[in-house]
């Protein structure tokens, strides 16, 4: 079996045509935006308002390091 076709800890990705990993490596998204993007996609069917809140970290995250070193 493939491992893009099989998931652990769930199924919140499957239901996607494309998962949010081979979108992101795909596009050669970096790191932190890459989990805005995990995040953001299975929050409803994973870890609701958590999942929300680890988003808006990551963008602070990003917004600082953006802010210090203009990434």
């Amino acid at each position: 079996m493939k491992a893009n076709k099989k998931q652990i800890g769930g199924d919140h990705y499957m239901k996607y045509k494309i998962q949010p990993i081979e979108f992101i490596t795909e596009n050669n998204i970096p790191f932190i935006e890459g989990n805005v993007i995990k995040y953001l996609v299975r929050w409803k069917d994973k870890n609701g308002t958590q999942d929300l809140d680890k988003c808006i970290h990551y963008l602070e995250l990003l917004k600082e390091l953006h802010n210090r070193k203009k990434i």
